[in-house]
């Protein structure tokens, strides 16, 4: 063990003040361009649905799209992609339900 001692000196006090802005204000604009993006997409693929089932699906790949991106940190930049893809999805699997249901009906009938 050193026997030495050093002598601790402190200097003056030094006080200062952070006033951080609140993120609310930028995280609520954000979520209204969001939304407003959301809705005109969601819009534009529902004038487009053939079926109500079809729209069912378009919401619901709208919103799978919406809670993956908000995980982001640049949800308005991703959000339109994953959108396209989850409305492809949706279209493929409302095609397949269709498929099954006309199939489905024929065995009934026969």
């Amino acid at each position: 063990m050193n026997a030495n001692r050093v002598p601790t000196v402190f200097g003056p006090e030094t006080r200062f003040e952070v006033n951080p802005l609140p993120p609310a204000p930028f995280r609520a604009v954000l979520e209204n361009e969001f939304e407003r993006l959301n809705q005109r997409l969601l819009r534009e693929r529902l004038a487009n649905a053939e079926t109500a089932t079809l729209g069912i699906e378009l919401r619901r790949a709208a919103n799978e799209a919406a809670g993956l991106v908000w995980a982001t940190a640049y949800p308005l930049l991703f959000f339109p992609a994953l959108f396209e893809e989850k409305v492809a999805m949706a279209k493929r699997r409302a095609r397949r339900q269709a498929a099954i249901l006309a199939e489905t009906r024929e065995l009934i009938a026969a």
